[in-house]
C-alpha cells in the first residue's frame, strides 16, 4: 500500500520485556545468570536443609544432635531474603511487582477457605498457573511471598515458615519450567504437575519436621540419629504413611481438581494481563 503524502514513516514496534518463552511463558522475570546462580545455590542449601537426616554421616556431630533443624530453619529466611532481593534488583519492573502484589494477595485471601483440613488446600493451583504464564522466575518468587504473606494473615508464622515458603517457592518455579504445550492438554499437563508437586511439597515439610518431631527412636517411625541411610529412609515412609499421607492426597486431588476447572479461564486471563503488562525494553 502507497504511504500518503505527509504521512509518518512506519516505525518498528519496540521489543517488548514479555517475550513468550518456555511453555508459552511470558518472562515478567528475567532471571540474569547471576539470579539463576543465587536461585540454583539457595535450592541446593533448601535440599541440604530439609534432606540432611537422609544423607548426613552417622559419624557427623549433626546426625547426633536436633539442632540443625532450627539453624537451617533461622538460616533458610536469609537465604530466601538474598534471592528475592537478587530477583527483585535487576528483574522485576512496577508492573510485575503490580501482579505479583496481587496474585499474591489472592492466594493469600483463598488459602483459609481450605486451611488444610484433609489435604484441602487452595492456594496451590494459583502458584501453578502464575508460574505458568509468567515463568520460572515469577512463580519462585509468587510462592514465597504467597505463603509468607497468608501466614501473616492467618497467624501462621512459626519455625516451619521458611520451609513452606520454599516448598511453594519451588512448587512456582518447576510450573515455569514445565515443556510448551497447548490446548486441551495444557491444563492436564499442569494438573499432572500439581499432584506430584503436592506430593512432593508434602515430602519437604514432613523432612522439615520428623527428625525432631516424633522422640528420637522412641517408636519405629523416628528418625534414629547416625542410623543407616536405608534404615532411616523406611522410617521416613512409615512416619508419612502413618501421619500425612491423607492430607498429602487430599492436597494432591483438591489443586490438580482446581487446575483442571480453573485452567481454561485463569490461563487466559492471566496471559491477557501479561500482554497488557509488557514494557518496552529500556
Amino acid at each position: 500500500m502507497t504511504r500518503p503524502p505527509g504521512a509518518a514513516p512506519d516505525l518498528p514496534a519496540p521489543p517488548v520485556s514479555g517475550a513468550p518463552g518456555r511453555g508459552g511463558a511470558t518472562r515478567l522475570v528475567h532471571l540474569r545468570t547471576r539470579s539463576v546462580l543465587t536461585i540454583t545455590l539457595a535450592s541446593l542449601f533448601g535440599l541440604g536443609a530439609v534432606g540432611w537426616p537422609l544423607f548426613i554421616s552417622p559419624r557427623s556431630t549433626l546426625a547426633h544432635g536436633v539442632d540443625a533443624p532450627w539453624v537451617f530453619a533461622l538460616m533458610l529466611p536469609l537465604i530466601l531474603a538474598v534471592v528475592l532481593a537478587e530477583i527483585s534488583e535487576g528483574g522485576m519492573d512496577a508492573k510485575a511487582v503490580a501482579l505479583l502484589g496481587v496474585l499474591s494477595a489472592a492466594g493469600a485471601a483463598l488459602r483459609p477457605f481450605g486451611a488444610g483440613t484433609a489435604g484441602i488446600e487452595t492456594v496451590f493451583f494459583l502458584l501453578v498457573l502464575g508460574g505458568r504464564v509468567f515463568g520460572p522466575g515469577f512463580g519462585f518468587v509468587l510462592g514465597s511471598t504467597t505463603l509468607f504473606t497468608s501466614a501473616l494473615l492467618t497467624a501462621g508464622v512459626g519455625p516451619w515458615l521458611p520451609y513452606q515458603m520454599l516448598g511453594a517457592a519451588w512448587f512456582g518455579l518447576g510450573a515455569g519450567l514445565l515443556p510448551r504445550l497447548r490446548g486441551r492438554l495444557e491444563p492436564v499437563l499442569l494438573a499432572g504437575y500439581a499432584a506430584v508437586a503436592s506430593l512432593g511439597y508434602g515430602l519437604v515439610m514432613n523432612l522439615s519436621f520428623w527428625p525432631f518431631g516424633t522422640g528420637s527412636g522412641l517408636s519405629s517411625i523416628a528418625y534414629v540419629p547416625g542410623a543407616p541411610v536405608g534404615d532411616n529412609l523406611v522410617r521416613l515412609v512409615g512416619y508419612m504413611l502413618a501421619t500425612s499421607l491423607g492430607w498429602d492426597v487430599g492436597r494432591a486431588l483438591t489443586t490438580s481438581v482446581l487446575v483442571l476447572v480453573t485452567a481454561p479461564v485463569m490461563l487466559r486471563t492471566l496471559r491477557r494481563a501479561a500482554r497488557r503488562a509488557t514494557f518496552p525494553i529500556r
